[in-house]
């Protein structure tokens, strides 16, 4: 959920180094002066400028990049969660705030979670951007590393706010980080934003400020092109369209440029103040939330090679239809990862306005996968272990037993016989290497054992952060509200995107005071259920016309969706081979691997280039095309083999499978 937080407008010439020591100087002196009164001081009063100096000066101590072993990070909310682009075992986390109900504070640490041996690293560096929340990273792209833009700092009781406009990178591999010095004009400060990559250019579009009198949010649209470290500030001509202002939306990456959908931002309405003076009803002006569904598509064409150094990427918004099957009801703080072509979201808050005194919230805890191509939501449902026949499950496992130890013991003679060839290894050597890799594999075993896994989604959240490795999802932290209490979170979640087989939990935590929270809101239900069982009849009686009504207003609405999607689905319909269910991407692979090359020889004979690829570069790119199949038809997929296992079909053997059977048939 979006909050608005009123401050002064940041100061947009940054100070010297000389002048913060100056003012904290002088502070130092005025507190003196003063002698405890000062703690009791107005938050307006306190020196933003005078604050960041002396992170500045404390950071400054350290002498190198340090990284140690540490516990899990601190609860927060609006840090930023990313998976390493140079190494798959690693996820990385910046930043954040927490407030305990009275004071906030900031946090500029960078966590590194080692994923294979479930352990957290924080590292520490004399050259990291300052403490802040809301701010935006994103993958370098084909210029490698991360980048990082904008953020917010303020007060301890949140009376003064701080806008960041300063650009970041970090090599992950070094954990050093640098600060940008761009040529011209770059974004102005803000938070709330979102960024992503194309190629060899970092995007940056929307997000808020806060000035002294309301929360300004923003559509303008930045490029950096990381080759020239220029900053193109891209205006459309007049007449084109553009998403409308906000903040908190998803931004993915795309192959011509990048996906825009949702968002948050509070708009100009007119709503009825009461009766007038002469009977009738005046009308006032007022910000009312708003919370965007809608998607949208930005092409960006690169400079043609031979243009001058000046010339920038064009680019252009193109409005895209309302998604199919969109989260219902609409909800915000809601966030997204990119996963191969579509973005998987979790989380987030609907507000109810119950009664004029205060706002009622639900949160939600469903898990979406948005397909970037089709433009249609799949909601993702866990899936337990199939409980089939004991003896056909132990046939299937001892197959594949069998298969992968006769594909184990080639791949050791290969790799046997190649150090042969160059000199090898002494036998020692190799009893060394074959003991350490047992006992490594036996370590990740044990560590994967000890985790418990649930096959339930974690606790209702909003602005969760999202990352996905290597095909598993990993989501950290959160925030919930019951009643007026607000509550952080830093546990930390995995699934695997490829089997959905449970909710694997990493670290959990419970939030201080949660069961207090508790206790008091089961005190709360048990009074009132009195009442309310004296009105249940007249609640289901209301209940029943509102969903005879609903059902009449959706049920023509319903029908115009799925005519306006039909053409849609009868044009994504190819020859081309298609996944079966419970058939996993190898298994898939393995079955239509001729068919995918005869496909792309046909696309290289057509180009005149099929002499340019070898055995293996085709091999490949064959099973780049049946993996890009796989994907795409993932939730369809998913979903037929749910309704297959309730009308009790197990799991398909295929046909390599079926060939080491006696009583196998031959395939046609």
């Amino acid at each position: 959920m979006a909050k608005d937080k009123k401050a002064k407008k940041a100061e947009q010439k940054a100070r010297t180094v000389a002048k913060q020591a100056k003012k904290a100087s002088q502070k130092e002196k005025k507190g003196k002066s003063k002698g405890n009164a000062q703690d009791d001081s107005d938050v307006e009063d306190v020196d933003l400028d005078a604050v960041l100096a002396a992170y500045a000066e404390e950071q400054a101590k350290f002498l190198k990049v340090t990284e140690s072993s540490s516990g899990p990070p601190a609860p927060r909310s609006s840090s930023t969660l990313i998976a390493s682009p140079s190494n798959r075992n690693e996820l990385l986390l910046f930043g954040g705030e927490y407030y305990d109900g009275a004071l906030a504070t900031f946090f500029n640490n960078l966590y590194i979670y080692l994923i294979d041996r479930n352990e957290w690293r924080e590292v520490t560096s004399p050259n990291s951007p300052l403490p802040r929340s809301g701010h935006a990273w994103c993958r370098g792209g084909n210029a490698g590393g991360i980048y990082l833009f904008g953020g917010e700092f303020s007060s301890p009781k949140q009376g003064t706010f701080y806008h960041y406009n300063d650009f970041w990178h970090l090599d992950p591999s070094t954990r050093e980080w640098t600060r940008l010095e761009t040529k011209g004009k770059g974004p102005p400060a803000r938070s709330g934003h979102r960024m992503t990559y194309f190629k060899n250019y970092i995007i940056l579009f929307g997000g808020f400020q806060d000035t002294s009198q309301q929360t300004k949010y923003l559509q303008d649209l930045w490029i950096y092109d990381c080759q020239k470290y220029t900053w193109y500030n891209s205006v459309l001509p007049p007449a084109s369209q553009k998403p409308d202002a906000r903040s908190s939306f998803s931004f993915l990456p795309h192959e011509s440029g990048a996906v825009l959908y949702g968002g948050y931002s509070r708009v100009k309405m007119s709503v009825t103040a009461g009766k007038g003076q002469k009977g009738g009803s005046s009308q006032r002006m007022t910000l009312k939330p708003m919370v965007h569904q809608d998607t949208w598509f930005l092409r960006i064409t690169p400079p043609a090679a031979d243009a001058p150094a000046s010339s920038q990427p064009t680019v252009r918004w193109e409005r895209r239809k309302k998604p199919a099957n969109p989260p219902n009801p609409p909800r915000a703080g809601v966030t997204m990862a990119y996963h191969k072509g579509r973005g998987i979201l979790f989380g987030g808050v609907h507000d109810v306005e119950a009664t004029e005194e205060g706002i009622d919230s639900e949160f939600f805890d469903t898990l979406y996968a948005w397909n970037i191509e089709r433009n249609r939501f799949f909601q993702l449902s866990l899936r337990k272990p199939r409980a089939g026949n004991k003896k056909q499950q132990a046939g299937s496992q001892a197959v594949k037993s069998r298969n992968r130890s006769k594909e184990d013991e080639e791949e050791l003679l290969r790799n046997l016989a190649r150090l042969e060839a160059k000199g090898g290894l002494s036998h020692k050597d190799n009893m060394e290497m074959e003991i350490h890799a047992i006992t490594t594999e036996d370590e990740d075993i044990d560590l994967k054992q000890s985790l418990p896994v649930k096959f339930e989604m974690p606790h209702p959240r909003f602005n969760g952060q999202l990352a996905v490795q290597e095909d598993t999802l990993f989501i950290y932290g959160g925030t919930f509200e019951r009643k007026d209490q607000e509550f952080t979170f830093n546990d930390l979640y995995s699934i695997d995107l490829m089997k959905l087989n449970g909710v694997k939990e990493i670290f959990f935590e419970e939030p201080e005071h949660w069961n207090d929270a508790a206790n008091v809101e089961s005190d709360e239900e048990m009074e009132d259920e009195e009442s309310e069982s004296e009105n249940e009849d007249e609640e289901m009686a209301s209940v029943e016309a509102a969903s005879t009504a609903l059902t009449e207003i959706t049920e023509p609405n319903a029908m115009e969706l799925e005519a306006e999607q039909e053409p849609v689905e009868m044009q994504l319909q190819d020859s081309r081979p298609h996944p079966r269910p419970f058939e996993s991407l190898r298994e898939f692979f393995t079955r239509t691997s001729t068919e995918w090359q005869e496909i792309l020889l046909t696309k290289l004979k057509d180009s005149n280039a099929a002499t340019e690829k070898t055995i293996k570069e085709l091999r490949k790119d064959a099973f780049d095309l049946a993996e890009e199949k796989w994907w795409d038809c993932r939730e369809e997929i998913t979903a037929l083999e749910d309704e297959q296992e309730e009308a009790g079909i197990g799991e398909v053997v295929s046909m390599s499978e079926r060939a080491e059977m006696p009583s196998a048939g031959r395939r046609r």
